[in-house]
């Protein structure tokens, strides 16, 4: 068990299930937003100790809360995990530019994720 707190933002409801059920099954406390504006909200109520994004969404994208979060010096050292379907080089550099800390691609395999949430301290 952990007292650790994981934001989970994405737009689709089964993916945000899905890592619900694999990170509190482990411990974690799990904070839902589904998109960007709202994963941005979360951070000022909820303390948050990691932060997973999908990229594409409505509103707010990934890479775009990215910026946002590392903007504000309160949060800017919270790691932060972009999970997605896409694989181009380019966006993952945009993605580690932005102030991404890993990369993990969709459909996720439970062990490799809970590796890199380990991996990044959370």
């Amino acid at each position: 068990m952990t007292d650790k707190t994981i934001l989970i933002v994405d737009d689709s409801p089964t993916i945000r299930d899905m890592l619900h059920q694999t990170l509190s099954g482990a411990g974690y406390h799990i904070v839902e937003a589904r998109d960007g504006n709202e994963g941005i909200r979360k951070l000022d109520t909820d303390a948050i100790d990691c932060i997973i994004t999908d990229v594409n969404m409505p509103n707010l994208d990934g890479l775009e809360m990215i910026e946002q979060v590392r903007r504000d010096p309160r949060h800017n050292a919270v790691p932060i995990l972009v999970l997605t379907t896409e694989t181009a080089p380019a966006l993952k550099t945009r993605a580690r530019n932005a102030g991404a800390t890993g990369w993990i691609v969709k459909p996720f395999d439970p062990v490799k994720l809970m590796e890199a949430i380990r991996k990044v301290g959370a």
